[in-house]
């Protein structure tokens, strides 16, 4: 039988589908098309409206190859399938079967019942097994690879039905994760992203306290990745600020392979639209953690998710929320306009913003991030870069890019020698609004 997995939403949907499909091959099944499979599966987001209304509207266009292929199954699982289940079979009658967040273990054993009966299936109740299947790769992964440390989350921000729909968090063992990185080493990996809804949050068991001072699992965990002989660089997303203690900016500062770009979640720098998204910090307290961390590694930079148009925003806010951003000057950020989303406590307050206002503020803020990105890159030129080698350019075949320990894209002629998943010194010769162009160092 042959497979077909599409992918909607964030980093640990994208870890996930790569856990189900190693999980789909290890049983016999062979990847396929979408044309040619016997097995669609929809891994599905609901943290915005409008991706779930994409996956619905694609997974009801598939009806035509149910037409053409009575035995093909068609199944959802992620985060709209968690949230809607038994609604998905009444609203979709061609779908043979929706798959919760916390049974993405039971994938295989789910398709061969359902091949052999033919009987249509809801499973979404949550399981603590489901972190056994979370250690699943490609049997020949590129030089990057993703490992998912936690699932689900504690936070309850308003906003989010992350909570809801993923489940309580709870973490993997460090061994289980130390022995998936050096795997995935072994295979070829040099670089790791650590993912988690809080993954500063990681190994708490549940405390949905901040970590006190000088005591961090999430350190600690760094600091033994930092030892696996071959890997060259650690990436992690996305931590909560105030569980950024002083024990994970020293594991930052001394384990050499951990990059130097903070993906550090704001949302906004009002303080009353923080606590109306039960953001349980300051943008005072925000803005003394950038601080803290920065002079603990100066060449840090960061990025950031922000909010604009939450229910009751008023223009105030939102300047406060422009003033935070440029005070921090976030290299990059990931701006989006307030959506209700069903389930998540925000959505009992009216969407009082109206759209045009929405959009005219995350333009305002797209502006600001253009311009300080742009004189970012101008006093980089002449500097003299580390970059991991990523492969030919997406642009320019000619040319190859790598990127920086600072997220910094750069792209240069490559020599013989170049390969991807390698570490080069590169010097910056020229700049434009969102790259970095430079001459690689003679090896």
């Amino acid at each position: 039988m042959k497979y077909f997995i599409r992918t909607y939403g964030c980093q640990m949907n994208e870890r996930d589908s790569e856990a189900l499909g190693a999980a789909l091959e290890k049983a016999g099944f062979l990847p396929g098309s979408e044309e040619d499979s016997d097995l669609l599966l929809f891994n599905t987001c609901s943290v915005r409206d409008a991706a779930e209304r994409k996956a619905k509207g694609k997974i009801g266009y598939i009806r035509k190859l149910k037409q053409k292929n009575p035995n093909l199954i068609i199944g959802v699982t992620g985060c709209m399938a968690q949230r809607l289940g038994e609604e998905l079979l009444k609203e979709l009658p061609h779908l043979d079967f929706v798959l919760g967040t916390g049974q993405m273990q039971r994938l295989v054993p789910l398709v061969n019942e359902i091949a052999a009966d033919r009987r249509r299936r809801v499973e979404t109740e949550p399981s603590v097994e489901v972190l056994e299947s979370m250690g699943d790769h490609d049997a020949a992964p590129s030089w990057h690879g993703q490992i998912a440390i936690t699932r689900g989350c504690n936070r309850f921000c308003s906003y989010c039905i992350v909570p809801y729909v993923r489940g309580r968090e709870i973490s993997r063992t460090k061994g289980s994760i130390i022995t998936e990185a050096k795997e995935l080493v072994a295979k070829g990996v040099k670089e790791i992203m650590l993912l988690g809804q809080n993954v500063a949050a990681y190994g708490l068991n549940g405390d949905t306290r901040p970590p006190v001072s000088g005591h961090s699992p999430f350190a600690e965990l760094l600091e033994e990745m930092n030892e696996i002989p071959g890997l060259l660089r650690i990436r992690f997303t996305s931590p909560y600020v105030s569980y950024f203690n002083d024990r994970l900016i020293d594991a930052l500062k001394n384990c050499s392979k951990v990059c130097h770009n903070v993906h550090l979640p704001l949302q906004s720098g009002s303080n009353r639209i923080l606590k109306a998204m039960n953001r349980q910090y300051t943008a005072e307290s925000y803005l003394a953690k950038v601080d803290e961390i920065r002079a603990a590694i100066p060449d840090v930079t960061f990025s950031t998710d922000v909010i604009v148009g939450f229910p009751g925003e008023e223009e105030s806010d939102f300047l406060m929320t422009r003033e935070v951003m440029n005070k921090v000057g976030f290299e990059q950020a990931y701006v989006f306009k307030y959506s209700p989303r069903p389930g998540a406590l925000s959505a009992l307050l009216a969407d009082s913003i109206p759209d045009a206002v929405k959009e005219e503020r995350n333009q305002i803020l797209l502006g600001d991030l253009k311009e300080r990105v742009v004189q970012k890159l101008k006093s980089l030129k002449g500097e003299t870069v580390e970059v991991l080698l990523e492969g030919v350019s997406a642009r320019n075949a000619a040319r190859w890019s790598g990127r920086t320990s600072t997220s910094f894209v750069v792209h240069f002629e490559p020599d013989a020698n170049c390969c991807p998943g390698t570490l080069r010194k590169v010097r910056i010769t020229q700049v434009n609004t969102v790259s970095l162009f430079g001459e690689l160092h003679p090896e």
